[in-house]
């Protein structure tokens, strides 16, 4: 059974940065894809950012050229660096991981606040 254990987010003034990170265990593979999904008070789960196994990146627009994503293979990690963050970028995190066969999993979700 895969577990997936997400660390970091908390509170930041606008303009600041915060980075959190998203551990798989239960997998001796590594996955198809790892992202990051969020979603704030009163709407829906969006996408924020995903990344292949290859490396290759998508990112909604509203993040593009403010997140990074990237994932460690080895480790099953996949890390998203928040920059420039805005107080439209308050919401709780959650990672997801795709495995090369069955469906998807997902966090439990960690709050990032962001203050204007």
């Amino acid at each position: 059974q895969v577990q997936l254990v997400e660390t970091g987010g908390g509170l930041v003034q606008a303009g600041g940065s915060l980075a959190v990170s998203c551990a798989a265990s239960g997998s001796s593979r590594s996955f198809v894809t790892m992202g990051w999904y969020r979603q704030a008070p009163g709407k829906q789960r969006e996408l924020v950012a995903t990344i292949t196994m290859g490396g290759r990146t998508n990112y909604a627009d509203s993040v593009k050229g403010r997140f990074t994503i990237s994932r460690d293979n080895a480790k099953n990690t996949v890390y998203l660096q928040m920059n420039s963050l805005k107080p439209e970028d308050t919401a709780v995190y959650y990672c997801t991981v795709r495995p090369l066969f069955g469906s998807d999993y997902w966090g439990q979700g960690t709050q990032v606040t962001v203050s204007s």
